[in-house]
């Protein structure tokens, strides 16, 4: 006599994990899980922010010696004493212990942190003079002096060239030293991050801004192409000329389009008059690109790596589930298919 084997109502509920299980494979084989992390593509650089406006901005104290001229605005914050103006003139803002000056001050932290953090850095020696450096990070190490000579800045044809250098203590330029720019280096892209103080020679010619965590003080007749920024100390000026360089973008100008509309013409043939109707010429915009100017380009904190491509994708935690179901089901067949025989038997 033949057995016929009738499922339980638990085996029965198992059933429909059948299609599911399919399912969930043919699904998981699809999914992937997104990337982790996703790295902003940006040409490194430094923000300075509302400090870009500034040729000096100082913490404790700013104090000038002599005819120092001073081409963007003057600031400090905390601080309140400013002396030496006049005879020293300021061709922009001062902003004293103001929220002016304190948002300044932020920025200034700001860029000196992405700076200091910049890599990778190129180990230089210590003394740059007589070199002539490429765009990029510079590691220079403390010295007696960084700048004895001339330091050569080659921006190899752009205009955006960047040029970071971190000091691990002073900066410090002897008398008559000088930097000069080649092949459109801009002072705009140019930055001098001290993790101590900074001290130019008299009579020497600086390029770029200083951001210093304490102090800094130009000697007799020192001239900059930049900006003097420190961080929690203060700024020592004495016949000084600082010139701001200036840092615009590039513009795009687009005129309007121009229509050309020639008159309609009447040809009159006895006894019949013909007229040609009115054509347009349409002139398409032209664009005019002013080439890009030197900029302050920007960057943030660095950010965190581009992906990691060891995590679990979605897909395969789906798929094993599913596969998980099917062998589940496989037993419990070969464990029902037994018990019949068993009962046949």
């Amino acid at each position: 006599m033949k057995t016929k084997y009738v499922p339980s109502a638990r085996k029965r509920n198992l059933w429909p994990l059948i299609p599911l299980g399919v399912t969930l494979v043919v699904l998981g084989s699809s999914l992937r899980s997104p990337p982790q992390f996703e790295l902003a593509s940006s040409t490194s650089g430094v923000q300075l922010g509302t400090a870009g406006a500034y040729s000096v901005l100082a913490a404790t104290t700013v104090t000038n010696t002599g005819a120092t001229t001073l081409a963007g605005d003057l600031g400090l914050s905390p601080g309140t004493s400013v002396t030496g103006f006049p005879p020293g003139t300021v061709a922009g803002t001062t902003n004293i212990n103001n929220s002016a000056a304190v948002t300044a001050e932020t920025a200034t932290t700001n860029a000196y942190l992405v700076a200091a953090g910049m890599t990778p850095a190129t180990t230089e020696v210590a003394d740059l003079a007589g070199l002539t450096l490429s765009p990029g990070i510079y590691a220079v190490p403390a010295a007696t002096s960084n700048l004895t000579g001339t330091l050569t800045l080659n921006g190899q044809g752009n205009p955006n060239a960047i040029f970071v250098f971190q000091l691990p203590s002073t900066l410090i330029t002897s008398s008559s030293s000088k930097i000069v720019l080649t092949n459109s280096a801009n002072p705009c892209n140019i930055f001098w991050q001290v993790t101590s103080s900074a001290t130019l020679g008299t009579s020497s010619v600086f390029q770029g801004t200083i951001l210093a965590l304490t102090s800094i003080a130009a000697n007799t007749s020192a001239t900059i192409d930049g900006r003097l920024l420190a961080r929690n100390g203060a700024v020592t000026l004495d016949s000084n000329t600082i010139t701001n360089p200036v840092c615009t973008t590039s513009t795009t100008t687009t005129p309007p389009a121009t229509t050309t509309t020639t008159p309609p013409k009447t040809t009159t043939t006895p006894p019949t008059t013909t007229t040609t109707p009115p054509t347009t010429t349409t002139t398409p915009p032209t664009t005019t690109t002013t080439p890009p100017s030197p900029i302050t380009i920007s960057t943030g904190p660095l950010s965190p790596p581009a992906s990691h491509t060891d995590a679990l994708p979605i897909g395969l935690a789906i798929g094993g589930v599913g596969l998980a179901g099917l062998g589940y089901l496989f037993v419990e067949r070969k464990r029902r298919q037994a018990a019949s025989s068993n009962e046949v038997a």
